[in-house]
């Protein structure tokens, strides 16, 4: 007899992993991994800036608890006390905010439809958050709330008290949308629009929702009002309340799923359910969870390092969201968020690539290659369909951040041997994007006339975040010229992103050893503060983004006046105190969580300074890399409602932590190497795609030894600061012996450095 999914079970498997762990390594990774982690944020300082996102590794849907409002991009955050529903959600961040989204409420009482008076309190002591399940206790209702997705549906449970007056509200929100109840079949349709920009005219995501329980109640709501026995409603606002009557302990089912296609192929969506139990789909998510976090298998006796690691997997395994579903004859098809059509083939969204060309897709290609193979192709299909690769997604073209990263997202792909897909389509996108620019966008390059021109993108030309824009467009030529030498393009069509790769020095300033913005005269700001946020730069100052040489660092160093130089100016970073630069500008979230982390001015809450520890490999200080991303890792990251320092954004910031755990962390995507840094645990396997499985072992590994003594590399002594790709991938064995003390003759020769774009 099968018995309901309980916080018993959970308790049980979380205690039998903790003892097992003592012996063996982590068979259950999913039982270490909480969806709370960053949910306690808010506008004004961001831990994550996540939400409780229960689905599938890169579902379609996601399912959330709702505190916050409609259409508070806060929709879930750890402080607050009261859900307000259930919410399909396909949010990347409450910056980006939502789009199709829709709630679902049970209640108890009179039928009411207003979220505050629907609204229930509850506590995390009645709560259980895991990526493949939620449930929750609803006091004011009296009311257990399940759920567990698929990728497109998902099934709720609603265990009811004895009473007459049981009710379900159905929310499609406001700003256009339609539901229809359909008392014979326990149905109930519709389709909602609301959204925050970045799709067509046409966008519709259409639901379906079927019960398990006759309805006695029914009644349409329109704009906010109650219509009793109306069935169906189509309006701003619109909604619908069903109920019955329950027996104590009663439990009523919901079978939802939701299409961005038609109504018909929402129908179709929710065959994913099958005929499948509350329990069997919990049993099955956990599988699928399980199956893809053991890719990484991970052993310690620390079980905070377990859970952040687990924690920070999970959320590195969400974005890009699928946006492709199975049409009938069992073919791939999409609704284009570029041109308002259904079209055949692969679709991904909601991802900036600003953010997570740095580690995030260099993890996939790693790890989850398949994966991105498909993420390819949706890039080929943006391209066909719109005319431009997105830079931020979400789901179609947004106008966020800066740089031309698709760049490198598209040739760390193929560097790292990613193949399946048209590379020609996507070889010619970037040079079209290198050269163009989509209005109101960040599609394709901001100024790019001005960039080819002065080879940087000037102070005085009404764009702002010029040095940023300059350093990334350098970047992002290099990419384009080591895609098209890989493809054997001839040297008349890449040379010119070769010399553009080398921009970044025309925003050197060498008196400040800094990068500084210049006029169209070449004149340096003569106003500038090292410290000073925004201005020349996005999100950050002249101390994050001068390490932003990710394909030339040893140009980089030539500049600052050699090793000795640049390690002061790097360790200048650690010293200089975290409250200067604080009144250059309004106060926006970033520079707070920089403050208050007393790091001087390292700022691992944004995304440009992430790797700049990792350069010490190149400097002849190895042994920093090792202290620094030891103590970012255990003093910046907890498996805690407040574990991150910054923003997550869409699995960066996990990403992050699961490299730098590991030991190594890609600095320059679209090379085939990983730069060292130190490992976490005393060993680790990575089962590889193809069959072959990295080990890690670290002897003598712990919170006081994290220095490298020594390293081999399949039996042999290993004194080089990095590994290739291809040494991964063929499978290796990695042994470390770790010390409290640094080795400074370990990684100090010259062939010892990583791949810098001046010593090619």
């Amino acid at each position: 007899m099968r018995t309901h999914f309980s916080f018993k079970h959970l308790l049980f498997l979380g205690c039998a992993a903790f003892y097992s762990l003592q012996t063996s390594a982590v068979k259950n990774p999913v039982d270490y991994a909480s969806t709370l982690v960053g949910t306690q944020s808010k506008f004004e300082l961001s831990t994550g800036n996540t939400y409780p996102a229960t689905a599938l590794p890169w579902g379609m849907n996601f399912w959330t608890p709702q505190t916050g409002k409609m259409g508070d991009g806060w929709s879930y955050t750890y402080n607050a006390d009261k859900i307000r529903g259930f919410k399909q959600t396909h949010q990347p961040s409450p910056w980006m905010n939502d789009y199709g989204q829709f709630s679902i409420m049970p209640i108890t009482g009179e039928p009411v439809f207003d979220q505050d008076q629907r609204a229930s309190w509850f506590s995390h002591k009645a709560e259980i958050a895991k990526p493949y399940y939620y449930k929750v206790y609803l006091a004011d209702h009296d009311i257990t709330t399940e759920l567990v997705p698929t990728e497109r549906a998902v099934m709720f449970r609603f265990t009811f008290p004895e009473t007459k007056n049981s009710y379900v509200v159905i929310d499609a929100f406001d700003k256009g949308s339609y539901v229809k109840v359909i008392t014979g079949e326990n149905k109930i349709i519709g389709y909602t629009t609301r959204n925050s920009g970045g799709v067509p005219e046409n966008f519709k995501n259409y639901f379906v929702i079927k019960f398990d329980k006759p309805f006695t109640f029914t009644s349409a709501v329109k704009d906010n009002e109650i219509i009793t026995n109306e069935k169906e409603v189509q309006c701003n606002h619109a909604g619908a309340i069903i109920g019955f009557a329950t027996k104590k302990g009663e439990i009523v089912h919901a079978r939802i799923a939701s299409s961005f296609i038609s109504p018909e192929q929402a129908e179709l969506n929710l065959k994913e359910l099958g005929n499948n139990s509350f329990d069997q789909l919990v049993s099955e998510g956990r599988n699928t969870w399980n199956r893809e976090m053991s890719k990484i298998e991970v052993e310690d006796d620390n079980i905070d390092n377990l859970r952040t690691f687990y924690s920070c997997l999970y959320r590195s395994m969400l974005f890009p969201r699928s946006f492709y579903e199975i049409d009938a004859k069992g073919e791939v098809v999409h609704y284009s968020p570029y041109n308002g059509k259904v079209l055949p083939g692969y679709m991904f969204t909601d991802t900036g690539f600003w953010d997570t060309f740095r580690c995030l897709f260099p993890f996939l290609n790693l790890m989850y290659p398949s994966m991105n193979q498909k993420m390819q192709e949706g890039l080929v299909n943006a391209y066909k369909e719109s005319g431009f690769l997105p830079e931020w997604a979400s789901p179609g073209h947004r106008d966020c951040m800066v740089g031309n990263n698709s760049a490198s997202v598209v040739a760390d792909a193929y560097i790292k041997g990613l193949r399946g897909y048209d590379i020609e389509v996507l070889w010619e996108a970037l040079k079209h994007d290198a050269n163009a620019h989509l209005p109101k966008t960040a599609s394709g390059r901001v100024a790019y006339e001005a960039y080819n021109k002065f080879g940087y993108v000037p102070t005085n030309i009404g764009v702002g975040q010029n040095v940023a824009r300059t350093l990334e467009y350098a970047y992002n030529d290099w990419t384009i010229y080591t895609l098209g030498k890989k493809l054997g393009k001839p040297a008349s069509e890449i040379d010119i992103y070769k010399k553009r790769a080398m921009n970044y020095q025309n925003v050197y300033n060498p008196e400040r050893k800094l990068m500084v913005g210049k006029d169209d005269k070449g004149v340096f700001n003569p106003n500038f503060i090292a410290v000073d946020w925004s201005g020349e730069f996005c999100e950050g100052n002249s101390w994050h983004w001068s390490f932003c040489v990710f394909h030339d660092p040893q140009g980089l160093i030539n500049l600052m006046g050699g090793k000795k130089e640049f390690n002061m100016m790097m360790d200048s970073v650690f010293v200089i105190p975290g409250n200067l630069g604080m009144k250059s500008r309004g106060m926006i979230h970033e520079m707070r969580e920089m403050q208050v982390m007393n790091m001087g001015q390292y700022a691992h809450g944004n995304q440009p300074i992430q790797h700049m520890v990792y350069l010490y490999n190149y400097s002849g200080e190895p042994w920093k890399a090792q202290q620094r991303t030891r103590e970012i890792m255990n003093k910046l990251y907890t498996a805690g409602p407040d574990g991150y320092c910054g923003d997550e954004d869409n699995g960066q910031t996990s990403a992050w932590y699961v490299f730098s755990a590991l030991g190594f962390y890609p600095v320059c995507p679209g090379t085939d190497q990983y730069v060292l840094g130190t490992p976490l645990f005393k060993s680790a396997k990575l089962h590889l795609e193809n069959g072959k499985t990295v080990t890690i072992n670290a002897s003598n590994n712990s919170m006081d030894n994290y220095y490298v003594k020594d390293m081999k590399v399949d039996g042999k002594v290993y004194n080089r600061n990095y590994l290739t790709h291809d040494q991964l991938t063929k499978g290796t064995n990695i042994q470390y012996q770790m010390s409290p003390v640094p080795n400074k003759q370990r990684g100090t020769n010259e062939k010892d450095v990583p791949y810098s774009l001046s010593i090619e």
